[in-house]
């Protein structure tokens, strides 16, 4: 039996990898389409010729569906006050690595889905565009659409679900408050509106007509088989892929997610500004995981140069940490290896 998902992307296993910004490419994306799933681009850290770049790379090596991943916040008004003050708290670890605040270059390396990458999109037309924060202008999603794209959406909560459907999206990505990475959520930021995937996912598949997605603390075969068992057309797992051999992950990274502390995650805005699960580490323990810091992804620069130093001493005192709340599922195996163990009790 074959889910929606499946016939709809002519997928042998409805295993739908995550798209992981910073810790993931093409090599990722292009090892879980030639598996069987489907491997996924993000594409929010990427310039035009990069993602080009990496769209060959797919194109090259796989004649299966992939998707591509893009964000769709609105890039916000810089905020020199609350700027300042993020920079005040983290003044004395500045003076403890020897780093000029003043010569941190305030910007971001996120970008929201625009016009330039839905003209570049059309030079491959991937089966898949999916988006994170909601949807982008009516005049955009409909060039998606005209591509023949199918398009995907994260839904953090049921009413965002049913925005998404009266949208015309073709399936909605239902992610737990578990999941690892930036929350998708866009119609409020009351981080209390989070609930968990096995309460989330049932109830947007009683509210809408369309395939759902389960993503969000899934590490195993067991957990698909959960999900597929409570009405989900496929699984989406990220941090479970974190150590295979495609995957770019960092050595602090890929250190951390084996370390037995990974067991501690929290959702923070401490590294970009908005709300996403890391593995706790000395600045969300030191200053607490959420804070006045600059707006999304703005927050990201003045921490940067912290990142970098304590990375170079081997530490991720810094670093975005992105983890599910369930990282038992990491193996430093092939992706695709990985990716049928996966599909293993369905």
């Amino acid at each position: 039996m074959q889910t929606p998902i499946q016939s709809m992307l002519n997928l042998e296993l409805p295993i739908i990898q995550a798209p992981m910004a910073g810790v993931q490419g093409s090599a990722l994306a292009i090892a879980v389409s030639n598996a069987g799933g489907l491997g996924s681009l993000p594409c929010a850290m990427l310039d035009l010729e990069q993602m080009r770049q990496e769209l060959n790379a797919i194109r090259d090596a796989t004649d299966k569906a992939y998707n591509v991943n893009f964000f769709c916040h609105t890039p916000p008004q810089a905020d020199a006050n609350r700027e300042a003050g993020w920079r005040a708290e983290l003044a004395p670890y500045y003076a403890e690595y020897g780093i000029d605040a003043d010569s941190i270059a305030p910007g971001a390396r996120r970008e929201p889905f625009s016009a330039a990458a839905l003209d570049l999109l059309q030079d491959f037309k991937p089966a898949v565009v999916s988006f994170h924060f909601g949807l982008p202008a009516a005049e955009l999603l409909a060039g998606v659409k005209s591509m023949g794209s199918k398009v995907f959406c994260s839904a953090t909560t049921v009413a965002e679900a049913v925005w998404l459907e009266a949208q015309g999206i073709d399936a909605i990505i239902a992610q737990g408050v578990e999941a690892g990475g930036h929350r998708g959520m866009f119609l409020s930021d009351d981080i209390t509106s989070q609930v968990g995937t096995f309460a989330l996912l049932p109830q947007i598949v009683q509210a809408v007509n369309l395939p759902v997605i389960a993503a969000g603390g899934i590490a195993d075969a067991v957990g698909v088989a959960a999900a597929i068992g409570l009405g989900a057309a496929a699984a989406q797992i990220g941090t479970a892929y974190m150590l295979c051999d495609e995957a770019t992950t960092s050595a602090v990274h890929r250190a951390a997610l084996q370390d037995p502390t990974a067991v501690h995650t929290a959702l923070t805005n401490r590294f970009s500004g908005r709300p996403a699960r890391s593995i706790v580490n000395r600045v969300m323990r030191e200053l607490g995981p959420m804070g006045e810091v600059s707006p999304f992804p703005l927050a990201a620069s003045a921490i940067g140069p912290l990142r970098s130093a304590a990375e170079s001493e081997g530490l991720g005192d810094f670093s975005p940490l992105w983890s599910g709340q369930n990282a038992s599922g990491c193996r430093a195996i092939p992706a695709a290896q990985m990716t049928r163990a996966l599909a293993a009790k369905l």
